[in-house]
């Protein structure tokens, strides 16, 4: 069964945390950037994090921030994945990951110029600049960090890194179906998308989104029912990240 993985980023609140494992998130996201109404400190994710039960992941979420800043996260609480969300280059994400020793993610804030060119050229020069780079985050440029909300061209997206993309930006409840089956990404991360105020989580919604993007996983299924039983393993050609 083709399977689209869904974080839900920006988790403030214990029973928003209950309610996205409930609904079958694989991996929650917290904001460890001061100026995001999603910030959680380094000591309330220590608390949030003992509510993670196994095989959820915790991915903790960077604004250019320093390798002090990132170490004191890393110590407090379990963290499977850095993601870097500001204007880190490749060789800034490699040297803080390297030191704490945990994959990332970058963000690339799309432009309504950018090219497909220019996403695969990014993608090149992430992964030859570190073992621990996981995947691209496409996001939706704004004058701030963070998508706001709003959708960029998924028709930017080459054919050949969409399997191994996380899809951001603008995702909701009402066009994740068509967005996980025009572009099949590897991953989507949603925040803003299934909130009732910023910071706090609807639980509805949260629950309606995961069922949205499995309807579109069963529509991939149907189209092409064998395309994911290569038995490929991670790392080979074929397989996704």
């Amino acid at each position: 069964m083709h399977r689209t993985r869904i974080k839900i980023c920006g988790i403030t609140r214990e029973e928003d945390l209950r309610a996205s494992v409930a609904a079958g998130a694989d991996a929650l996201g917290f904001v460890f950037y001061p100026k995001s109404p999603r910030y959680v400190a380094p000591e309330r994710f220590a608390q949030l994090a003992k509510g993670l039960p196994p095989y959820v992941s915790s991915v903790a979420l960077f604004v250019n921030a320093s390798v002090e800043e990132v170490k004191a996260v890393v110590d407090a609480a379990p963290v499977a994945l850095l993601q870097f969300h500001g204007d880190e280059t490749a060789e800034e994400c490699a040297r803080i990951a390297g030191i704490v020793k945990r994959p990332f993610v970058h963000a690339y804030r799309v432009k309504p110029d950018t090219a497909p060119m220019d996403l695969l050229e990014c993608e090149l020069a992430y992964r030859a600049a570190s073992p621990w780079f996981a995947s691209l985050l496409l996001d939706t440029y704004v004058d701030a960090y963070g998508g706001a909300g709003k959708v960029f061209d998924w028709s930017l997206i080459p054919k050949e890194l969409a399997p191994r993309v996380v899809l951001s930006g603008g995702l909701s409840v009402q066009n994740a179906t068509s967005a996980v089956a025009r572009v099949r990404p590897y991953a989507v991360d949603i925040s803003s998308g299934v909130e009732a105020a910023k910071g706090i989580k609807d639980a509805r919604k949260i629950a309606d989104f995961i069922a949205a993007v499995r309807a579109a996983d069963a529509i991939i299924e149907s189209e092409h029912p064998h395309e994911n039983s290569t038995g490929s393993s991670p790392g080979e050609p074929g397989s996704r990240p």
